[in-house]
């Protein structure tokens, strides 16, 4: 009796020290869990060129990466040609190159490319400055490093926004998105457009957060200048500024100031002044854009691809990851007041959406890339909202149902760029490829 006394004695002073030990055991395998995801987001985004190549350390995993099919299409011609330019004549050539397509776009039926989605080019000049890359391989490379920051950005934005096992959640979601997998395999501007839109819309979230902070500031006239300099869509992005700016008054997000304001217009207008000396002057400029917009009207293959009902960006979707646009659908119906983050992003798609759907002979699955994250943060807002119900087992649960839908967007993702090697999203090579009836393929 006193030895069992005196040793309930000794245990008790003993430093409970097992609570500390177990919870930072949790913290560094959720840390492992996390790296683990991310290195393979990672490695699905490498370009398919790395593996030809004599690099042995990727040799034993080369067979595990599913290598996208589909050759180099014409837009990725041009980019390669303007980075050839670039390349050649240093940025002091740049109006002539602008002024050489608008001779070669004059006689074209359709539009191509222009040369003003400088700041991929110019990402591909100094990739090829740095590593001696030919320019298409510079190009390829710059698209998947960029998918890469993307997919890091996201996880960084949801960790400060929601948390480690929001940011956990996102991570495991981004890292197997079919679209983002899919433009970290071809030399397009898309993906690389979608990182600068998402980390506007970062510095956007923390300026309204910390209104006071001018580092928070300066990012966002970085990012807003960014996606002007890098395509025409950024008026999309812009316009989604706006409506999230308006939306505060009764959603809340945060504080709107007048130095917050400001920055949202002088982050374009500074991106604006950049493109005039690159384009020669303000005459120049706009009648580059001229002629790229008319033209596409007379564009065969944008007739017959990009053209559609308001909901066509939703079919697509629909088509390429269905779990996730239905949870996401599912989750505005659940959404409540507090749910700041997931109404600000919300906002964004709303915001942009409305006008990208109203665009003739302008609609493409690759335009919504920068949907993939604010898409992504809604599926799993509506997959814990279902883990309510089912309190006992809900990590459970939230681990089952996104490894599920992490698996089925990489099995999606295998079907329509490996199987069935598609170049362009475009709804009847979407239901061809995934046999939804005999439909022809586009051009």
């Amino acid at each position: 009796m006193e030895l069992s006394t005196a040793y309930s004695a000794a245990n008790s002073a003993r430093p409970r020290s097992y609570p500390r030990v177990a919870s930072a055991r949790l913290t560094l395998l959720r840390v492992l869990v996390l790296a683990g995801i991310l290195g393979v987001g990672i490695f699905l985004r490498l370009p398919p060129a790395l593996f030809d190549t004599n690099a042995i350390a990727l040799r034993p995993v080369a067979a595990l990466h599913p290598k996208a099919a589909a050759k180099a299409g014409y837009d990725e011609r041009l980019y390669e040609i303007y980075t050839d330019g670039l390349i050649a004549g240093g940025l002091g050539s740049y109006p002539d190159m602008v002024s050489q397509y608008r001779e070669h776009q004059a006689t074209l039926v359709g539009s191509i490319a222009p040369p003003l989605r400088f700041l991929y080019i110019f990402a591909a000049y100094v990739w090829h400055t740095l590593f001696g890359t030919e320019a298409l391989p510079a190009l390829h490379a710059v698209a998947a490093f960029f998918s890469i920051l993307t997919l890091l950005l996201a996880t960084l934005f949801t960790a400060r926004a929601k948390g480690f096992n929001w940011a956990l959640g996102v991570a495991a979601l981004m890292a197997f998105a079919p679209t983002q997998l899919h433009m970290s395999q071809h030399a397009l501007v898309d993906g690389f457009f979608a990182f600068w839109a998402t980390l506007a819309l970062w510095a956007l979230w923390e300026s309204l957060h910390a209104p006071k902070n001018w580092w928070w500031l300066l990012l966002l006239v970085f990012g807003l200048t960014a996606v002007v300099l890098t395509k025409e869509n950024a008026a999309f992005v812009w316009i989604a500024v706006l409506a999230i700016l308006i939306s505060n008054r009764w959603l809340n997000y945060g504080v709107i100031t007048q130095q917050l304001v400001g920055v949202v217009f002088i982050g374009p207008a500074i991106g604006v002044v950049i493109l005039v000396w690159l384009s020669g002057s303000v005459p120049d400029l706009i009648a580059t854009y001229q002629l790229s917009v008319t033209k596409n009207y007379h564009l065969p293959a944008a007739i017959l691809t990009g053209d559609g009902p308001w909901y066509r960006y939703l079919v697509d979707l629909l088509l390429v990851s269905p779990i996730v646009l239905l949870l996401a659908i599912g989750c505005f119906f659940t959404l409540r007041k507090e749910n700041k983050f997931e109404w600000f992003l919300l906002t964004f798609i709303a915001g942009s959406y409305v006008i990208m759907c109203n665009i003739k002979y302008g609609m493409n699955l690759r335009y919504a890339n920068m949907w993939d994250f604010p898409l992504r943060v809604l599926a799993l807002c509506q997959l814990a909202t279902l883990a309510r119900a089912l309190p006992r087992w809900r990590n459970a649960f939230l681990v089952a149902a996104v490894a599920l839908v992490g698996t089925s967007e990489l099995h999606s993702y295998i079907r329509l760029e490996v199987k069935h090697p598609l170049y362009e999203l475009v709804t009847l090579d979407l239901m061809r490829a995934l046999d939804m009836g005999k439909t022809p393929s586009s051009p």
